[in-house]
């Protein structure tokens, strides 16, 4: 009898669990839907006093065996679970999402690919100060083989009084010298007028960290018919990084390349923090390919190298690095740029990195 009694009980509790799930299910649709006037109307989507009051009202009708606090606890997994499904449904509308392209974005620099799984160097002065400093670093990237060669022209500085940069000549003298040693040309663009003039002299347009929530200017790069780079900004979540990304390919431009520079915390042995976690999750939850600037996260001469170490075995596309011929008479940040010597040991190193990671056995 008690046998037959148990079974009885085990088919309803079986029948409950099914009602409950076809419960939480519509419940989680229900939610989708709300999640999406939301988007549309730019509400946020976690609202904590409306939590509060559903909470309040459901523990008011408890009448057992549960404790209320139990009750509440259950509840707020359920709300949590909501939650997170509203942010899974954002992720997957997202044109930078992995969800949304599985396979990984390539990006062709004049013949240089970039996020195909063999790694780039994007190198050059913090500053472009003048045609002969800057062909001192080509001629050593040549004979290195690199393509890629960076410089600031447009220099957005802390200070007002701090060099800003040549402008457009300084452009001009980053074109010039492409031209000569047939390298490709990266260099930041700040004004959103300018971006159009600019594709004269670039191969790549770089958007700064300082500029990473400049809307108008994301914009203005997602028009445009050069590859982006964009960095992340010195306070920014891995979710405003991808969203900044958002807003170029949003305006049809999807050649963009996410750049890992360092995030600002209260440490101060180095001048940001290089988040270096960040390259394997937005490998993840992007097809975007992403390189690390070690210049800018580590802001040491003497850190460039084991920062690009790391930045290669995680399994970044790239690394940045500031190069000058003579760091000491440097316009803009002395302290991090390599002289011509230490960026060719910086090199070997890297290549020799390069081949044992690629010659590696893996472990079964």
């Amino acid at each position: 009898m008690s046998g037959n009694k148990m079974d009885q009980h085990r088919e309803e509790l079986d029948t409950l669990n099914l009602e409950l799930l076809e419960l939480i299910n519509k419940r989680a649709a229900l939610v989708q839907e709300i999640g999406k006037i939301k988007v549309k109307q730019g509400m946020k989507k976690f609202d904590p006093i409306r939590e509060r009051e559903m909470l309040n009202s459901i523990v008011r009708k408890n009448d057992g065996p549960f404790e209320d606090s139990t009750i509440e606890h259950i509840f707020k997994e359920i709300f949590k679970a909501s939650l997170e499904l509203q942010e899974d449904d954002h992720r997957k509308a997202l044109l930078v999402s992995r969800k949304r392209k599985p396979e990984d974005t390539v990006i062709s620099v004049k013949g240089t690919a970039i996020g195909n799984g063999s790694p780039q160097y994007v190198m050059g002065p913090c500053s472009v100060e003048s045609y002969e400093q800057v062909e001192h670093v080509a001629k050593a990237m040549k004979q290195k083989g690199l393509k890629l060669l960076r410089g600031g022209a447009f220099k957005p500085r802390t200070s007002p009084y701090d060099f800003q940069g040549l402008g457009f000549e300084g452009l001009q003298i980053l074109k010039d010298i492409a031209d000569k040693y047939d390298l490709a040309v990266i260099s930041e663009i700040v004004n959103p007028a300018h971006i159009e003039e600019a594709e004269q002299y670039l191969d790549v347009i770089q958007i700064g960290a300082r500029n990473m929530q400049n809307f108008e200017l994301l914009k203005a790069a997602g028009k445009a018919t050069k590859p982006i780079l964009l960095k992340r900004g010195m306070s920014a979540t891995i979710e405003e990084f991808m969203k900044a990304a958002e807003y170029i390919i949003s305006q049809g431009n999807e050649q963009i390349i996410l750049c890992e520079r360092g995030i600002r915390t209260y440490e101060k042995a180095t001048r940001n923090t290089l988040d270096i976690s960040a390259v394997p999750i937005l490998k993840q939850e992007t097809h975007l390919p992403i390189i690390v600037d070690v210049t800018h996260s580590t802001g040491r001469r003497d850190l460039l190298l084991p920062a690009a170490k790391a930045a290669l075995a995680i399994g970044a596309d790239g690394v940045m690095a500031e190069v000058h011929p003579d760091p000491a008479v440097a316009l803009s940040d002395s302290a991090q740029q390599m002289d011509i010597p230490m960026f060719d040991h910086f090199m070997e190193e890297l290549k020799d990195l390069q081949n044992r990671i690629r010659t590696e056995v893996p472990v079964r």
